[in-house]
C-alpha cells in the first residue's frame, strides 16, 4: 500500500464511524422512547413514532437506490400501497398470519419491481423519472378501481396480523419494537449491500457508468436487483403501515406519497442511510407542528426546505458538527 492511499481512505472511515454513531444515537432514541412515553402518561407520542419508523424503512429504501445508484423513482410509494393492499386484503379473505401474508406482500412487491424495474432501467435521467411515475400512477388507479376492496373509500382492517395465532402485535408496545425491529434489519440490510462489491458497482455505475463498462461490468443487473430489493423493504413498510393504522387507501400509492418520500431522503441527506431516517423525522414532525398553524402548512416547508438545500448542502446531517458537505 502507498502512501496516496492512506487519503481515499481515511475520510471513508470517519464517514463511516459519523454514520454508525448518528444511526446508533437514532435506534437507541427509538428504543427508549416507550419508557418515557409511559412515564409522561402520553400514548400518541408512540403512535406518532411508529409512523415515523415505518416511513422510515421506506426512506432507507429510496435511500438506497437514489443516494448511492441516482435511481429518482418517483413511483416508490406504489410499493407501501401494493405492500398495504397485500396484507388488507388476506385480511378480508380471513387470512390474518404473517407467515402467510409477508411472504405474499414481499413476493408481490418484489414482482412489481422486477418487471417495472426491467422497463424502467432500460431510460435514463428524466425519462427513469416519468416511467416510473407512470407505473406509480398504473398501480394508484388499479387501487382506486378495486371497488370489492373499497376503492376510492379504501378498506378497513377489523385488527392486526397474528404471529402463528397469537394476537402479540394488538399489543402497542410490542407492535412498536416489531416495527422498530424491522427499520433496525432494513437499515442493516441496506448498509451491509452499500459497504459491499454490489454496493461499490452500485456507487461506480452513479459515478460513471462508462468507466464500469470500461472494465467489464454491465451495471444493469446490479441496478434491478438493488430496485427489486429496494420495492420488497418499501412492501414491508406498507405492510406495518396498514397494520399501524388498521387502513388501506389508494393515496399511500399516489404521486404525492412518492414525492413526499424523495423530500424526506433529501432532507436528510443523499448518500446516507441514517440521514433517510432522521428525513423521514424531520419532515414528519414538521408535518405535525406546521399543519396544527396553517393547514396550508407546506407554503411554510416550502421555504425551510429551500433554507436547507442552500446552507445545509448534504441535508440535515451536514449541519450536524462535524457532519459531512457535498
Amino acid at each position: 500500500m502507498t502512501d496516496a492511499s492512506f487519503p481515499r481512505t481515511r475520510p471513508r472511515a470517519r464517514r463511516w464511524s459519523r454514520e454508525a454513531l448518528l444511526a446508533s444515537v437514532l435506534f437507541a432514541l427509538f428504543a427508549a422512547l416507550p419508557v418515557v412515553a409511559a412515564a409522561m402518561d402520553d400514548t400518541f407520542i408512540v403512535f406518532f413514532t411508529i409512523r415515523v419508523m415505518v416511513f422510515a424503512i421506506a426512506a432507507v429504501s429510496l435511500s438506497l437506490i437514489l443516494g448511492y445508484g441516482a435511481m429518482v423513482s418517483f413511483g416508490h410509494a406504489a410499493y407501501i400501497g401494493l405492500g398495504a393492499y397485500s396484507v388488507a386484503i388476506l385480511a378480508e379473505h380471513g387470512v390474518w398470519d404473517v407467515t402467510v401474508s409477508l411472504p405474499v406482500t414481499l413476493a408481490v412487491t418484489g414482482l412489481f419491481a422486477l418487471v417495472t424495474g426491467a422497463i424502467s432501467l432500460k431510460t435514463r435521467g428524466v425519462y427513469f423519472i416519468m416511467i416510473t411515475l407512470a407505473f406509480g400512477q398504473m398501480a394508484y388507479y388499479t387501487a382506486t378501481s378495486l371497488s370489492a376492496y373499497g376503492g376510492d373509500d379504501g378498506l378497513t382492517m377489523w385488527g392486526r396480523t397474528e404471529i402463528l395465532g397469537s394476537t402479540a402485535l394488538t399489543d402497542r408496545t410490542t407492535f412498536y419494537y416489531v416495527v422498530l425491529g424491522c427499520l433496525l434489519l432494513c437499515y442493516a440490510l441496506a448498509r451491509m449491500i452499500v459497504a459491499s462489491r454490489f454496493g461499490r458497482v452500485l456507487q461506480g455505475a452513479k459515478q460513471s457508468e462508462m468507466r464500469l463498462r470500461a472494465v467489464g461490468l454491465d451495471p444493469y443487473p446490479y441496478r434491478l436487483v438493488a430496485y427489486v430489493i429496494a420495492g420488497m423493504m418499501a412492501g414491508l413498510s406498507g405492510a406495518l403501515l396498514a397494520n399501524a393504522a388498521e387502513f388501506v387507501s389508494p393515496a399511500y400509492m399516489s404521486w404525492h406519497r412518492s414525492g413526499e418520500l424523495i423530500v424526506m431522503v433529501v432532507l436528510g441527506g443523499l448518500g446516507s442511510l441514517a440521514g433517510a431516517i432522521v428525513g423521514a423525522a424531520s419532515f414528519l414532525i414538521l408535518e405535525e407542528v406546521l399543519s396544527h398553524i396553517t393547514q396550508h402548512w407546506r407554503l411554510l416547508f416550502g421555504p425551510f426546505l429551500v433554507l436547507v438545500v442552500l446552507f445545509g448542502r448534504g441535508g440535515l446531517i451536514a449541519l450536524i458538527p462535524g457532519g459531512r458537505k457535498q
